[in-house]
């Protein structure tokens, strides 16, 4: 803990506003910061801004955004949504400033007596300083520094694993640590029924049986390992008897065309909806993919992961708390800049390497 809540009197708080606004991956790894917090705090009320179209991972479609929590919103008492993309395009129209205050009483109203931002940035710590919280949390050392600048209790981070550091810094709101018991947030998502019926209608229609989900997007062109080789690696799992389904979002067509086309018919595309990703995955006996949210959610749901890392360091940014196996190049460099080429290093990770890692994975030694 840093010297600015070292030696403070620091009660719990009775309503607490969690800050972070996306992305998927984040987000996910925010919810065991969290779920240490429910436990602290099991009397509690915990809200959570975050960007609408993340709001899923909290709260399933259409159910309410506050009240009692269910396993449609098993988590958080109240999902705060703002829309800041959107809203900066516009940000001097009517209709914009009427969301934007909106959105802002919504928060205020809540009266919370404490804001916790885990994002670091300048677009995350405002809002928690204009919360109305008494007091704001965050990193004494954030992702952008002036960020530190609004809060009014700093903690220094610890830990190699963001997951780490994100529960190092809610730490500082109880008196002692929590020790190092691992977290089990798979129930921390929304059990939402009629999505639970889709996937399962699809994957009959599909005769799918056990099945490998591959996810060829990434946040960001370096991230990404060749469409074409999740094809090759779809074809080495269907010798070992396993259908591959192609996970993909919006702007992903041409790759999961690329890919289904080099599977041969080994591997089906499939697009969900977040509440329907969380219901497929459930059901998968294995994630392959690169650092993005869809290999995050895999993993909070305790599915094994083959992780096909480049610029991004894994033991940051690698899956956690389940059995996995991440192949990445000593020729990788620690990058998070946002570069459309495809990474050199990762391009030396060939399709053989993987499906031998799935099959590791699959293995009795794995106990599967």
């Amino acid at each position: 803990m840093s010297s600015d809540t070292a030696g403070l009197d620091i009660t719990p708080a009775k309503k607490l506003l969690i800050v972070r606004l996306s992305a998927m991956g984040d987000v996910i790894h925010t919810l065991p910061a969290v779920h240490a917090l429910r436990e602290a705090f099991p009397d509690a009320h915990i809200g959570w801004l975050i960007e609408e179209r993340w709001a899923e991972l909290l709260c399933a479609p259409g159910m309410p955004r506050r009240g009692a929590r269910s396993a449609l919103r098993p988590l958080v008492d109240e999902v705060h949504t703002v829309n800041l993309k959107a809203w900066g395009k516009s940000l001097l129209s009517v209709s914009t400033l009427q969301r934007v205050v909106t959105a802002w009483n919504d928060v205020r109203e809540a009266d919370y007596d404490a804001a916790l931002d885990l994002q670091g940035a300048m677009r995350s710590a405002v809002p928690a300083r204009l919360s109305g919280a008494r007091v704001v949390y965050g990193a004494a050392e954030p992702r952008e520094s002036p960020a530190s600048l609004w809060y009014t209790r700093r903690v220094v981070a610890r830990g190699r694993h963001v997951i780490e550091q994100n529960l190092s810094v809610a730490e500082a709101l109880w008196e002692h640590p929590r020790g190092s018991a691992p977290l089990d947030i798979a129930d921390d998502f929304p059990h939402h029924a009629q999505a639970e019926e889709r996937v399962t209608r699809r994957l009959a229609e599909d005769g799918a049986g056990d099945f490998t989900i591959l996810n060829p997007g990434a946040g960001w062109g370096a991230k990404r390992w060749p469409a074409e080789r999740y094809g090759e690696v779809a074809r080495g799992l269907a010798n070992l008897g396993m259908r591959s389904i192609l996970n993909y979002g919006p702007g992903e067509e041409e790759l999961v065309r690329a890919a289904e086309a080099a599977s041969g018919g080994a591997a089906r595309a499939m697009s969900c909806t977040i509440t329907e990703l969380i219901a497929l995955t459930r059901r998968a006996r294995l994630f392959v993919g690169g650092d993005t949210g869809p290999l995050h959610l895999a993993a909070a749901l305790r599915v094994p992961v083959v992780g096909i890392y480049g610029p991004t360091d894994p033991a940051r940014n690698g899956p956690y708390g389940t059995r996995s196996i991440v192949l990445r190049s000593e020729e990788s460099v620690t990058s998070h800049a946002r570069q459309a080429e495809a990474d050199e290093g990762m391009l030396g990770i060939g399709s053989a390497a993987v499906v031998g890692a799935a099959r590791d994975l699959m293995s009795s030694d794995f106990g599967s």
